[in-house]
């Protein structure tokens, strides 16, 4: 078990966990696997922590937080956990291993959901009642990652639902690399970009941001700054996905995931799109990618370029974005708030995307590959 000591600013109207729960945030399920998985959570302290500025007054309780991996477990199988011990409600909750066996689920994707705290808590209430399998978010759960106030506000959103539900976060630019983001989650492989499997799914989550870094004043191409740094990082990524898709050329269906698109109608972010695009080439496209998902621009948008789409789901709670420059490989275009639903069969996987109102924005059916 990891232990992480942190300190907690209780901001009372934002913070809204119950009085007597002695559990800061979670718990919650990470790295569900066929035969295990992890559970963490994090407790308080009675050690507090007085910040003043002026005549102002903050109070800050210390936790810790941890990690407990469960190994050797049945697969297609229920289990229950209480983290307390004690009975009470706070530390319980439950997961399903993984099936060894090819056979229909469903999961949900949405991301952004930064800000607008409210609408955010309707789409983890709606995608709670499609009961799905897990929940992929596309980066940018929170908006600033070095302010443990943003992440208590994640957690209290999303307590309720990821007591059951797997979770699995893409790192965003709004994460900022933090160290919280690494503690929280437990996450396959390096955590910066990671691969999973349920049943013949690949999922491929990847990681577009690299470390975090303030970018010099004086620096005039932004563009070609960014594009640059940490280049020998995002060369050995792509390696790395050229292995695995290489590894795993049986799977029926493969979809990857990003933070910032590859395709942006977002008039400001199409040139970084169109480098994003130049360096990944046709690696998708040559390995039969059904889906490339990601989020950063606030809306929903689907390309499609030589059978793969492209698809931007960027409507969990930030601020909506205009698409004012829609590309030629624009296939639909919504500025609204919304969340994926996809459902995997035999032969096809289907994505119906819905807004708030839980009405349709759009539904697209992806072939299972064909296996040479």
């Amino acid at each position: 078990m990891r232990v992480l000591m942190l300190s907690l600013i209780v901001s009372g109207a934002v913070f809204a966990a119950e009085k007597d729960n002695p559990i800061a945030f979670g718990p919650y399920i990470q790295n569900v696997s066929t035969s295990g998985a992890v559970i963490c959570w994090s407790t308080f302290t009675d050690d507090k922590v007085i910040l003043k500025k002026g005549d102002e007054e903050k109070v800050n309780r210390k936790y810790e937080h941890h990690e407990m991996p469960f190994t050797r477990l049945q697969a297609d199988t229920e289990y229950e956990f209480d983290v307390l011990g004690d009975g009470s409600d706070y530390g319980k909750g439950s997961f399903k291993t993984y099936s060894k066996e090819i056979e229909p689920y469903h999961f949900v994707v949405y991301g952004d959901t930064r800000s607008n705290h409210d609408i955010h808590q309707r789409i983890v209430d709606l995608a709670s009642k499609e009961t799905p399998k897990f929940v992929i978010n596309s980066g940018d759960l929170v908006s600033n990652g070095l302010a443990i106030a943003d992440w208590e506000i994640f957690f209290d959103v999303n307590r309720k639902m990821m007591k059951t539900t797997p979770y699995y976060p893409v790192l965003g630019n709004h994460e900022k690399d933090t160290d919280y983001y690494f503690e929280f989650f437990d996450l396959p492989g390096n955590e910066r970009y990671y691969e999973f499997t349920v049943g013949d799914v690949l999922f491929l989550v990847l990681d577009s941001e690299g470390s975090d870094f303030n970018k010099p004043k004086y620096v005039k191409d932004s563009d070609f700054f960014w594009s640059e740094y940490q280049k020998e990082y995002f060369v050995k990524q792509k390696e790395w996905v050229e292995h695995m898709l290489e590894m795993h050329k049986d799977a029926g269906f493969v979809f990857a995931f990003f933070h910032q698109p590859l395709i942006s109608v977002k008039g400001s972010r199409v040139e970084g799109a169109k480098k994003r695009r130049a360096f990944w080439g046709d690696i998708f496209e040559r390995h039969g990618v059904q889906a490339v998902i990601s989020g950063h621009d606030h809306h929903y948008h689907r390309a499609e370029i030589n059978g793969v789409h492209h698809i931007t789901s960027g409507g969990g709670g930030a601020g909506l974005y205009d698409g004012d420059k829609l590309a030629p490989e624009t296939k639909k275009f919504k500025k609204v708030n919304h969340f994926i639903r996809v459902d995997i069969e035999k032969d096809t996987a289907t994505f119906t995307s819905k807004d708030l109102d839980g009405q349709l924005i759009e539904t697209i059916s992806v072939e299972r590959r064909e296996i040479e």
